[in-house]
């Protein structure tokens, strides 16, 4: 529901990504904050034992995103429900016929060329991203600490949250205007290119002589998840209104939401586990202090090629998406000569 609201509480089509820049900025900073709870966790000042400090610290998360979770319903406003065609009501009774709809919708959605598009170039550029996002912290403790976990210190969750900083603040503005001047797909794969030119730079940035490389590539690497979903839901956006044009009413905000946050979480999943998988082919073991100098290398490289490679792949799928702001517009147009404004 909260995806979908987003998506129906603009019809400009650049307000869609402002609104969307906006929005990921605000996630963003719970990353700046997630490093640190292993810090808070792990203090024996605050905490007898850790998993005390998990479950006191889950408690209060939770009690707090509960309060902003309800936010959304209570202060953002949707389209005009009273223009909406075709909705169904929901009861018990009617129960079996909205899910016959619901399977109707979901295989309209499939077969749409350019929000399948956008689905799997998400599921390359984050899933390869998540693949490796363990990594860092290793090559962090093992390569550039030679394993010491007390002379790594904070480096790790300063390297986390100086890059989600560097994300919000320079990365998704600068994003917002590449989309408005150049276009959503044009912005894209521009940003994504950028984030090769990142993670390619991690080479030359984890140098145990110097820790404080490690913050180069970041400012780089940022325009990958920057980019992504910055752009990936603003265009989602787009979509929509293309369905509505060949589908007629009722519109698909939610099931669009819905397939496309499963498939993030569903490669998220698989993610993780090519990433043990890639850890265990690499013979890296995070019991041993001291890892093999071939293991350091091997992990360094997969840290590099699994997300360029994919971001590469990503930008191949969006080479020729279509939706472009004029065709966009004349959507929009026609959607309203059709049923008026919503």
């Amino acid at each position: 529901p909260l995806i979908g609201l987003g998506y129906e509480m603009t019809t400009d089509y650049n307000e869609r990504t402002r609104l969307m820049a906006f929005s990921q900025t605000v996630g963003q900073i719970a990353w700046m904050i997630v490093p640190w709870f292993w810090v808070l966790i792990a203090n024996p000042n605050l905490f007898e034992t850790q998993a005390i400090g998990v479950r006191q610290l889950s408690i209060i998360v939770g009690a707090i995103c509960m309060v902003l979770g309800l936010m959304p319903a209570f202060f953002c406003k949707g389209l005009d429900a009273s223009r909406m065609e075709n909705r169904k009501e929901i009861t018990f009774h009617t129960l079996f016929s909205n899910l016959i709809d619901l399977f109707k919708g979901i295989v309209q959605v499939s077969k749409n060329k350019p929000f399948m598009k956008l689905c799997g170039a998400t599921f390359l550029v984050f899933n390869g991203f998540q693949m490796v996002a363990s990594f860092s912290y290793f090559i962090i403790v093992f390569y550039m600490f030679k394993g010491d976990y007390g002379l790594a210190g904070n480096w790790p969750a300063w390297f986390s949250t100086i890059s989600a900083m560097v994300t919000a603040f320079l990365v998704i503005p600068i994003i917002s205007r590449l989309a408005n001047k150049f276009g959503k797909r044009n912005a894209f794969i521009l940003s994504t290119a950028i984030s090769i030119v990142g993670y390619v730079l991690k080479w030359w940035g984890f140098n145990p002589d110097n820790p404080w490389l490690m913050f180069m590539p970041l400012p780089l690497m940022a325009f990958g998840i920057g980019g992504l979903f910055t752009l990936m839901m603003s265009m989602t956006a787009d979509v929509c209104d293309l369905d509505e044009l060949k589908n007629g009413m009722p519109r698909k905000e939610g099931t669009f939401g819905a397939i496309y946050w499963w498939m993030v979480k569903l490669g998220q999943a698989i993610a993780l586990v090519l990433g043990g998988l890639v850890l265990k082919l690499v013979g890296f073991d995070q019991n041993e202090a001291i890892q093999t100098t071939e293991t350091i290398i091997q992990l360094r490289i997969a840290d590099i090629v699994i997300p360029a490679l994919t971001a590469a792949l990503a930008i191949m799928v969006m080479w020729k998406y279509d939706l472009t702001e004029a065709k966009a517009k004349e959507i929009t147009s026609a959607l309203v000569k059709r049923r008026g404004e919503l």
